[in-house]
């Protein structure tokens, strides 16, 4: 088990885009409505912005094997321990709001199968085994996703711009192109 979660962890970015196409093909003939389309590019544009906070949170990622030189627990990652991944969900769950219930149904799923039950368990057993105690303490204080408590100081952690403009461009550019194709999709075919 443990070689096919790497195996998945190292094809992530392989399987966001072929989250995409299949979010993309649900939508060819579908008819989105202006609300459906406002709604989804607000949570499209938080899911982006909740990745850009992790990203200049986590000091270093991007990657076919996970790594960490430190266990960010501030910013973004003292709400929960899988920021970016949330980011992503926002994202793909916004795409797949445009492009009709079914995408809807395919991305939860898909994310569900792939991110929630073998790349986060892949990602949690590196750090369990790199950061040992400090690592276990987090997990009890800090849940996958969604916050137990906050203290405010530790949201403003050790954000660095950076780090989020040399890793998270590519990001940006790559929600905002794929918003405006499923737009276009579900506007014109």
């Amino acid at each position: 088990m443990e070689k096919f979660s790497e195996f998945i962890f190292k094809m992530r970015g392989g399987i966001w885009t072929l989250l995409f196409v299949l979010i993309l093909i649900s939508a060819w003939g579908n008819k989105s409505s202006s609300m459906q389309i406002y709604i989804s590019l607000a949570i499209i544009i938080i899911g982006q912005i909740w990745r850009c906070w992790a990203a200049g949170c986590i000091g270093l990622y991007r990657g076919e094997n996970v790594k960490a030189l430190k266990l960010a627990q501030t910013g973004s990652y003292a709400l929960m321990r899988n920021p970016l991944y949330f980011g992503n969900f926002l994202i793909g769950l916004g795409w797949s709001i445009i492009a009709g219930s079914y995408a809807v149904i395919i991305f939860i799923v898909s994310f569900y199968l792939l991110y929630i039950l073998v790349i986060i368990p892949h990602e949690e057993n590196f750090l369990r085994g790199k950061f040992g105690d400090e690592y276990i303490n987090y997990c009890k204080r800090v849940k996958r996703f969604w916050p137990i408590s906050l203290k405010i100081s530790d949201l403003t952690g050790n954000f660095d711009s950076k780090i989020l403009l040399r890793s998270e461009i590519h990001t940006i550019i790559t929600t905002l192109i794929g918003t405006l194709i499923i737009i276009a999709v579900t506007c014109y075919t």
